[in-house]
């Protein structure tokens, strides 16, 4: 009889933003080798109100190689009771649960409490955030709520497994991202830029991403305009554009009042919407590097992207996102303002794309999805 696994997280037919391309890739993983998986998503995920972007909502076909069933009400402690006596009573081999939020934390640790009953599943948690960027009231608490009824943990960072660490004890592994691995094929710059109406012949850096304060493209707009500045005085500075790529999650007037104020209008291509799954390719393609000037962070889903497309990054200094960075070699670490972000951007053009192909081809092998996969069974054994 094959095992079975019931993976409570976004999917389909929310926007596959990290989490649910995630969620899906996994299971995908999972049935590769041998798994009954099924998917129990949120029929409403979050309240208009905490929901700063557009639409929740991908405009997608459902995956018709995945069992998804939508039936979460994150704010109706009725339906939580209804799917964790449903849960429960599939008595899957393992049920795995995505946490990044505290909002979340009533809702989920709820439906879990009524799993365990059933005394045949194994609850395993994928943690993104203990602590969350943005706080707000009751995280504490909703966290700790939702953490009793877990078995093991799985944390994709070592700040994360930190953070975890000041609510309990339990067993966690940590894990580094897989690799995405499900967004295209590499091209050649040239196709990818004809795609996206932008020049040939011209050095480009890329922003991806949700647009949140933490995530600092004010911090690499202000880079941006020291390398301006700079070149202005020395020709030998390398001025690269930058692709703005991603919906805003903040207010867009800040950003659109920063670029003019510096005098940015043309060195920014703007796509400031939601971009689909099969658009990514594009804009991975078409740039040199991947910048991500955070301010914090945990872990980040774009690394594993820019892995994927084979293209060097330069990432901040916080959180867990040097560990997955060789100095020289995969891409480039510096502190998270202005000046040395402008310098890291200079300092990568000096060395070249090419001479990180070769690091970046190695590294890219590390991160297999099956290493998550052998994580979680490991768990659920002891």
């Amino acid at each position: 009889m094959k095992p079975s696994l019931i993976l409570i997280g976004t999917s389909w037919p929310f926007r596959s933003g990290g989490i649910a391309s995630f969620n899906e890739r996994l299971a995908r993983a999972f049935q590769s080798q041998g798994f009954i998986v099924t998917i129990y998503t949120f029929s409403l995920q979050y309240p208009a109100f905490l929901f700063p972007g557009k639409s929740q909502y991908s405009d997608a076909p459902k995956p018709n190689d995945l069992t998804i069933h939508i039936c979460i009400n994150s704010i109706n402690p009725f339906n939580w009771i209804k799917v964790g006596r449903l849960i429960a009573k599939q008595n899957a081999s393992i049920v795995l649960v995505r946490y990044w939020l505290p909002f979340l934390g009533p809702c989920l640790g709820t439906i879990l409490r009524l799993v365990k009953k059933n005394k045949t599943s194994k609850i395993i948690c994928i943690a993104d955030n203990i602590i969350p960027h943005e706080k707000r009231w009751g995280d504490q608490f909703f966290t700790q709520y939702f953490i009793k009824p877990v078995d093991a943990f799985i944390t994709l960072s070592e700040k994360v497994a930190s953070d975890l660490s000041s609510f309990t004890t339990k067993k966690a592994l940590v894990i580094q991202h897989p690799l995405y691995d499900h967004f295209g094929a590499l091209m050649p710059k040239t196709i990818a830029r004809e795609k996206l109406g932008i020049p040939a012949d011209i050095p480009i850096i890329l922003f991806f991403g949700f647009i949140r304060k933490y995530k600092g493209l004010d911090l690499l707009l202000n880079a941006l305009a020291i390398l301006k500045n700079k070149r202005a005085y020395n020709a030998e500075v390398v001025l690269p554009k930058l692709i703005i790529a991603g919906e805003f999650y903040d207010n867009p007037t800040l950003y659109q009042q920063l670029i003019h104020s510096l005098g940015l209008q043309d060195l920014c291509f703007l796509f400031t919407h939601f971009i689909p799954d099969e658009a990514v390719k594009y804009y991975f393609n078409a740039c040199d590097f991947v910048i991500q000037p955070y301010r914090n962070a945990t872990q980040s889903g774009v690394t594993p992207l820019a892995y994927h497309f084979e293209k060097p990054m330069l990432v901040t200094h916080v959180g867990a996102l040097p560990d997955m960075i060789l100095q020289d070699k995969s891409g480039w670490v510096v502190e998270p303002n202005a000046e040395s972000i402008a310098n890291g951007i200079q300092s990568l053009y000096e060395l070249g794309e090419e001479n990180f192909l070769f690091h970046l081809r190695k590294e890219k092998q590390k991160y297999s999805w099956n290493s998550l996969t052998d994580a979680i069974q490991s768990l659920a054994k002891n």
